[in-house]
C-alpha cells in the first residue's frame, strides 16, 4: 500500500470509530462516504471494505461498552442472526443494480435518516 494512503485511510477511521463510540454508528454512514469523495473507490469496493471494517470497529465497541455494561447480549443476537440474511441479501441486491443507483439510494436514506432525526 502507497505511504501516501496511510494517513487518509487513518483518519477515515479514527472518524469512524469516534462516530461508533459516540453514537453507535460509523461505518457505513463514515466510511462509505469518505472512501468515495477522498479515496476515489468504486460504491462496491468502499461496501466490501467499510463492512471489514465494521467487524474490527464492532468488537473494539462491544468490548469497551461492556466495560460499562450497555450491551444486551440476547438482543444483540437477536438482530445479527437475521441481519447475516439481509447481507446476504443486500450484497446479491448490489451486485445486480448499478452504481449510480446505489449510490442514490445510500444518499436518500443519509437525508432521511438525518430528517427523522431532526424532526421529532
Amino acid at each position: 500500500m502507497p505511504s501516501r494512503r496511510l494517513a487518509p485511510l487513518a483518519a477515515i477511521g479514527l472518524l469512524a470509530g469516534l462516530f461508533s463510540g459516540l453514537f453507535g454508528v460509523g461505518g457505513g454512514v463514515i466510511i462509505v462516504p469518505l472512501l468515495l469523495l477522498t479515496m476515489g473507490y468504486e460504491e462496491r469496493e468502499a461496501t466490501g471494505t467499510s463492512l471489514l471494517a465494521i467487524v474490527v470497529i464492532a468488537v473494539a465497541g462491544v468490548a469497551v461498552q461492556a466495560t460499562h455494561d450497555n450491551v444486551h447480549v440476547g438482543d444483540g443476537v437477536l438482530i445479527g442472526v437475521p441481519a447475516i440474511l439481509g447481507v446476504v441479501g443486500g450484497t446479491w441486491l448490489q451486485q445486480r443494480t448499478s452504481g449510480a443507483v446505489v449510490r442514490l439510494c445510500f444518499a436518500a436514506l443519509l437525508v432521511v435518516t438525518a430528517a427523522l432525526l431532526v424532526v421529532p
